[in-house]
């Protein structure tokens, strides 16, 4: 559905992104992650045709962002980061605007409002001025002209910023529920975001690819380890001891706890290897109370972290 090829984009003798490539499929949800200043908006920029790429190409539905720019424009919805909105227009007023600049008829354009309306939550808004709508308000605002022409892709350019938790929340939720209708790109510096939304990721840094696979994926990666946390309640030291002789196990650690607490362990071992079952019965065998056992995956914060920060990055 979305496929950028060895785009870049220099700004003078400024590389903003080198060599980008990437693959969206029909009806993925795809995170575009990276910290400020690493290259997401131009390219998200690029992909809607807002901007030319240097060099490279990028199709939309089969058809060429730069030589075919309207038809591929037809199939794009596209929420920048800066709401494009007129503020002295109600809502009604708005969508039925934005439904004549794309070519829509009369009756479609009143279908569709009715829909997006609905879809977006905000009834109870119709015919208010969108500058006397709250910042969230506004964003769904926003979504609602991007999904109004039913665009087979949707492009969200940090959707969340600057709103209140609980717009956060509601904003995530409609986003979740739209990705089973389009493919959409959702591009943040916001972790949380990322891990409760897509089922992949790509993540930029100064202009540059260097990671794409699943959140989980990442983690076995980068780690190359399996880790379990265990709490367990029995004298310390022999308790790792005991751990520690279970086969394929590579190190045992305590986890920092408050006083009183019953002690925490995180164990690692190589990956692909199943400890569990051999912790619970060493622990059982002993005597001691077993009350926790859980594997421990990589969170999205240490995978952007290692990947970001470390001299050396894992190869794409």
């Amino acid at each position: 559905m979305i496929e950028v090829n060895n785009v870049t984009k220099m700004y003078g003798n400024y590389p903003a992104i080198t060599d980008v490539s990437f693959r969206v499929e029909a009806g993925e949800i795809l995170g575009f992650l990276g910290p400020n200043g690493a290259g997401k908006t131009t390219t998200m920029k690029i992909v809607t045709g807002f901007i030319p790429p240097t060099s490279g190409e990028v199709t939309i539905a089969g058809y060429d962002i730069v030589t075919e720019s309207l038809e591929a424009r037809r199939h794009i919805g596209y929420l920048p980061e800066t709401v494009p909105l007129y503020t002295e227009m109600n809502i009604k007023e708005y969508l039925t605007f934005m439904g004549k600049l794309r070519g829509m008829s009369g009756g479609r354009i009143a279908s569709r409002t009715d829909d997006v309306v609905g879809v977006c939550h905000l009834e109870d808004y119709y015919t208010t001025i969108i500058g006397k709508l709250s910042k969230g308000f506004r964003q769904r605002v926003g979504i609602a002209q991007a999904i109004l022409h039913e665009p087979e892709v949707l492009i969200l350019d940090e959707p969340t910023i600057g709103i209140d938790p609980i717009q956060v929340v509601e904003t995530r939720q409609l986003i979740k529920d739209l990705g089973g209708q389009q493919t959409l790109i959702l591009s943040t510096h916001i972790l949380p975001e990322v891990s409760q939304i897509c089922e992949r990721v790509i993540i930029i840094h100064e202009g540059q690819i260097i990671a794409v696979d699943s959140p989980e994926n990442l983690a076995e990666r980068l780690v190359g380890r399996e880790r379990v946390d265990i709490e367990v309640k029995g004298p310390q030291q022999d308790v790792i001891k005991a751990m520690a002789d279970v086969d394929g196990v590579q190190s045992v650690d305590r986890i920092p706890d408050e006083p009183g607490q019953v002690p925490k362990y995180r164990v690692q071992s190589e990956l692909g290897v199943e400890i569990r079952a051999g912790l619970a019965a060493k622990v059982v065998n002993a005597g001691w109370d077993l009350l926790g056992l859980e594997g421990v995956v990589m969170s999205l914060e240490e995978i952007f972290l290692r990947l970001t920060t470390e001299e050396e990055v894992v190869a794409r």
